[in-house]
Parts: structure tokens; sequence; C-alpha cells
């Protein structure tokens, strides 16, 4: 596939994961509902499936994923908007070393079955190391610098909130495998880059505009 439509690919899925991170996140944390195992489950894990499946190509999730989190520096609505962007471009990091460990090759059979494990243990993994990542870097960043003895009583709660995360995978993912076949080159260029260009610019807009 032409580098162009990857890197078309990316910056649109991209932005659309930090757009929803944005947006969506901070709706949901108004009300108080556990939006980074929801967004996790639903926009990470989707998002990133959908471009592996589709375009069939490594290292585009960490790319994704350091998109969405840029985009998500650009956003400082909460005072933790740096801890949010490190898990985010984690996530990406995480995702490209546990898929080629859970699912098989394209071209071949993948089951109901597999593609539901498949989802809980890639959405769990994603974000719970994520979390745990995101923890570390960011203590390492402030003046208080990072101390191991200050992480381990997080993480039972960091482990349990993880597990609504990979419900939400083992639901979304076999709905995003069931896009496996379609195959982006068919789309034309004339339609491709143009649409593509066009939404990432709109998420980019929307997102400095709030």
């Amino acid at each position: 596939m032409k580098k162009g439509k990857i890197l078309t690919g990316t910056l649109l899925l991209g932005s659309l994961w930090g757009f929803a991170e944005i947006v969506i996140g901070d709706w949901l944390r108004v009300y108080d509902l556990p939006a980074g195992a929801i967004l996790t489950g639903v926009f990470a894990l989707g998002l990133m499936l959908l471009s592996r499946i589709t375009f069939k190509t490594r290292g585009m999730q960490l790319g994704m994923g350091l998109v969405a989190g840029f985009l998500r520096l650009f956003n400082p609505i909460t005072a933790s908007h740096i801890c949010s962007a490190i898990a985010i471009m984690a996530e990406g990091l995480i995702f490209e070393m546990l898929y080629p460990l859970l699912t098989p090759a394209d071209n071949e059979d993948f089951p109901l079955a597999l593609q539901v494990s498949s989802g809980v243990v890639l959405s769990y993994g994603v974000y719970v190391t994520g979390y745990i990542v995101s923890q570390i870097l960011t203590a390492a960043l402030s003046t208080a610098g990072f101390h191991l003895a200050n992480l381990f009583p997080y993480l039972p709660v960091i482990f349990s909130s993880g597990l609504l995360a990979a419900v939400i995978g083992g639901a979304v993912a076999p709905l995003v495998i069931r896009l496996r076949n379609a195959d982006v080159r068919k789309i034309s260029n004339t339609v491709y880059y143009p649409v593509s260009l066009i939404v990432s610019a709109l998420c980019w807009v929307a997102v400095l505009a709030i």
C-alpha cells in the first residue's frame, strides 16, 4: 500500500481518537462515568484494530497514538492533560506489542471465540499498561520525581479499573473484525485524500476551538 495512504490514514484515525478522548471523554467525566475504560475499550481499541486489519500495516497504531496524544496536549481542559497524553501514546505502543501475540495472520481464520478473547486481553492490556506508564512518566517529569513505593498502593485500583475496558473490548473487537476483508486500496484517491484530510482538520479545529 502507498505510504501516502498509510500516513493519511494514521492522521485521520489518530485525529478521531484524540477528538474522542477530548470531547467525549470530558463529557463522560462531567457525569462521573469511567471515561478512561470506556474510551480505551471503544475508541482506542476500535480505531487501532480497524487500522490494523484494514491497512495491515505495523507501526500505524503507534503513529495514531502519537497523533491523538499530541492533540490532547493542545486542549488542556483538565489538569491531567499531560498524564492523559502520555497514556494515549503508551496505548499505541502497547497495542503494537500485544497484537501479534494475540491474533492470527491476516489471511487466517479468526473464530468468534478468538475475536472476543483477543479483544478482552488487548483492551485490558492496553488500558492497564497505558495507565501505569502514564503514572510513572508523569511523576518522573514532575518536581517530586517518581518513587516506586508511591505506585504500589494504586496498582489494585488500576488493575480493577481495567475490567470494564476488557468487557467493552470483548464486545467491540468482533464488530470491528467483521471489516477485515475491507480493502482500503479500492477507495479512489480523489475521495480518500480529500475526505481524510478534511475530517482530520475538522477534528483539530474543533479541539482548538473548545
